[in-house]
């Protein structure tokens, strides 16, 4: 047994719920929480900030902003059983592969255009 066969045999499974995602995409990720022995899903809106890696440890980030204008960042694996669900509710046009700069941004100046 080689090493890419080994390396394949422990890999998890890419979860099928997530579809292919962009910096710049609005998106609501559906994450089941687990309180007690009770499991609900809670809801993260927000934009796409960055994607990486590839294999088991890929994952993206994604930013909302919370009330009273704090913003709220939350990584989640491609490979999560825990992600009931990705949708994707519009793709944003931009022209860089990491959107630190909305960090430092508020209001209209946050806005990206979309992408048709």
């Amino acid at each position: 047994m080689n090493d890419t066969e080994l390396l394949k045999s422990v890999e998890a499974e890419k979860n099928p719920e997530i579809p292919n995602l962009f910096p710049g995409d609005s998106v609501s990720v559906h994450y089941k929480i687990k309180e007690g022995d009770r499991e609900r899903i809670q809801e993260f809106k927000g934009i796409v900030l960055y994607t990486r890696g590839s294999g088991n440890n890929a994952s993206f980030t994604v930013r909302r902003v919370a009330s009273n204008g704090i913003g709220v960042e939350r990584t989640f694996l491609y490979n999560s059983p825990r992600i009931a669900k990705v949708v994707v509710e519009r793709h944003n046009k931009v022209r860089r592969a990491r959107l630190y700069y909305l960090r430092e941004r508020t209001g209209k100046s946050a806005r990206l255009k979309q992408r048709f």
